[in-house]
C-alpha cells in the first residue's frame, strides 16, 4: 500500500476544493501565464487572485518564476496525480461492491435455471392445441 502524507493530501484537496483556483489551473494547463494575466478575467481584486495563487503554490500546483517585476505562473500536475492515486484506490473499492452487488442482484432475480434434459419447462406443461383450419374463400352468409 502507497503511504500518503496525509497534509499533502489535505492541502491539495483544500486548493482543489475552490471553483476560483480550478480556473486557474484550467487557464494554466495550456500554458503560462503572468499573475495579472491570470487575474484578469476573474471578478476580484488583483490581491485576492494571489491569495488563491498562494494557496495553489502551497499545494505544489502552480510554480511561480520572477522575470523583473512579471511573476510567471506555471502548472505543476504532479501532486494531482498522488491526489488521483488516493481516488482510484476507493474508484477500486466502490468497483468491487457495485460488482458483488450486481452479482448477488443477478442471482437474486434471476437465478440460474434448473438442469433438464428438455428443451424447455413449459413444453411439458402446456401441450399445443392445433387449430382447425378454415376453408378457404368467402364464408357462406347465413
Amino acid at each position: 500500500m502507497v503511504k500518503y502524507s496525509e497534509a499533502r493530501l489535505d492541502r491539495i484537496f483544500s486548493a482543489l476544493s475552490d471553483r476560483t483556483r480550478r480556473g486557474m489551473l484550467s487557464r494554466l494547463s495550456g500554458k503560462a501565464l503572468s499573475v495579472s494575466e491570470l487575474a484578469a478575467p476573474l471578478k476580484m481584486s488583483l490581491p485576492a487572485a494571489m491569495k488563491h495563487l498562494a494557496v495553489l503554490s502551497d499545494a505544489g500546483l502552480v510554480k511561480r518564476h520572477k522575470t523583473g517585476r512579471i511573476v510567471s505562473c506555471a502548472l505543476d500536475a504532479a501532486p494531482m496525480q498522488q491526489a488521483n492515486e488516493w481516488l482510484e484506490r476507493y474508484q477500486r473499492f466502490w468497483s468491487a461492491s457495485f460488482d458483488r452487488l450486481a452479482a448477488h442482484l443477478e442471482n437474486e432475480l434471476w437465478p440460474p435455471p434448473p438442469p433438464s434434459n428438455r428443451a424447455s419447462p413449459s413444453s411439458a406443461a402446456s401441450p399445443r392445441h392445433r387449430r382447425k383450419s378454415t376453408p378457404r374463400g368467402r364464408k357462406p352468409s347465413t
